[in-house]
């Protein structure tokens, strides 16, 4: 599988209770795979709250996104789990589901001076369950799970390893990892996630965009990397203007609510959905809500009266 194009992680809608808004959940992959360069979708990812999903919830929103998308694009979906004997069953599950690729999240224990080869493992025992294809996920630094170049290189070798996230947020580590993906003897894609600096990262030479404010922002980030592949460098400015002042309110302490915002800018953009988040996500208070909504405006994406 060659996965490429603008792949967004999907924000997933809740009702008042907290349960998944199924109604609103397919208006919103419908939309995201209506844009043109969408040529993808991310379910049970950071975006969608994975985190805070039991297993049967994460089930039906993989297979709510197979149905809606109905084989337009390929969807991708996360496995986020503890260690491979439980991401092994959470594989199973997205593969009886219907997915077409998975996103493998780096195991927690990584943080905690992990054996060397627990992250090569994790990868191997998921590609020996499930014969999809896997979706290396490489984190911060400072989080304590990402995985250096050489160990990357070497979950690469895993034969259905097909792509790279690469959310390192450090320009240097992003660059290293690039040329040793591009070094394989293989395709691998180059997924972006650097969304705080997504032109460096695109001027780099990426496959795509894999990243959750694609929920929100995919038209833009589609514009942005088809110029970036055309060589339109003064476009391309043009276009990172308007993202570099979401990404300033989006992308900002504490981190973690970052989804919480973006469920607030697509509801302000007119989308049908509730602001609710799971804890330990809070909901934006009025004050957040005003800059979130001014940041709108000065991107171009909102009226000042609107």
């Amino acid at each position: 599988m060659l996965l490429e194009g603008v792949i967004p992680a999907n924000i997933l809608p809740l009702d008042t209770d907290l349960e998944i808004d199924e109604a609103a959940y397919r208006k919103h992959l419908a939309w995201l795979t209506s844009i043109p360069g969408v040529r993808g979708i991310t379910c049970n990812g950071h975006a969608a709250e994975v985190a805070s999903l039991a297993r049967d919830e994460r089930r039906r929103a993989l297979a709510i996104a197979v149905d809606t998308v109905a084989g337009s694009v390929p969807v991708v979906s996360g496995v986020y789990a503890e260690n491979h004997r439980d991401a092994a069953v959470l594989a199973r599950d997205a593969q009886a589901e219907g997915a077409d690729a998975l996103l493998i999240f780096p195991p927690n224990l990584l943080a905690y001076d992990a054996p060397p080869d627990t992250a090569y493992r994790h990868f191997a025992e998921i590609a020996e369950a499930v014969p999809l294809p896997l979706v290396a996920f490489v984190y911060p630094e400072w989080s304590g799970l990402q995985y250096d170049t050489d160990t990357l290189m070497r979950i690469c070798e895993i034969p259905s390893v097909a792509a790279v996230k690469e959310w390192s947020l450090d320009i240097r580590v992003h660059e290293r990892n690039c040329r040793a993906v591009r070094s394989l003897g293989r395709p691998v894609s180059l997924l972006t996630s650097f969304s705080t600096n997504l032109l460096p990262a695109l001027a780099g030479g990426v496959d795509g965009i894999l990243s959750g404010h694609g929920s929100v922002i995919a038209e833009l980030q589609a514009k942005l990397f088809d110029a970036v592949a055309g060589d339109r460098l003064e476009e391309a400015r043009r276009l990172y203007e308007p993202i570099q002042r979401l990404t300033a309110v989006i992308y900002r302490s504490p981190m973690a609510n970052m989804y919480a915002r973006m469920k607030e800018h697509l509801i302000m953009l007119g989308h049908q959905l509730s602001p609710a988040v799971r804890p330990p996500l809070v909901p934006v208070d009025e004050t957040e809500r005003r800059e979130l909504r001014s940041a709108l405006v000065d991107a171009g994406l909102l009226a000042e009266n609107g």
